[in-house]
């Protein structure tokens, strides 16, 4: 891995308060339904609107608990509930 892709990631989320939801949304995910429909149905975050996109950022840029779990993931690879003080996050790295 080149230290630009160490460095920066391409992920989407989807934002809810508490972590039974995101345990609903992964059973959702792992049953085939789209990511990009769940945010929109059921993110709280702005992104939804964009499916859960948060575009490519730097490490560092998200909160500690997000960035550790989108920099220790693979690409396609969707996270388990990760919490943060915004609530409960189902992260989904692209590149």
């Amino acid at each position: 891995m080149t230290e630009d892709a160490a460095s920066k990631a391409h992920a989407r989320h989807i934002l809810v308060e508490h972590e039974y939801e995101a345990k609903d949304i992964l059973a959702k995910l792992r049953a085939g339904e789209s990511f990009e429909d769940l945010a929109r149905v059921f993110s709280k975050c702005p992104s939804s609107r964009q499916g859960g996109d948060l575009g490519v950022f730097k490490r560092g840029r998200m909160v500690e608990a997000f960035d550790e779990a989108v920099f220790s993931m693979k690409p396609s690879d969707i996270s388990q509930p990760v919490r943060t003080r915004f609530g409960y996050h189902v992260i989904q790295r692209l590149a």
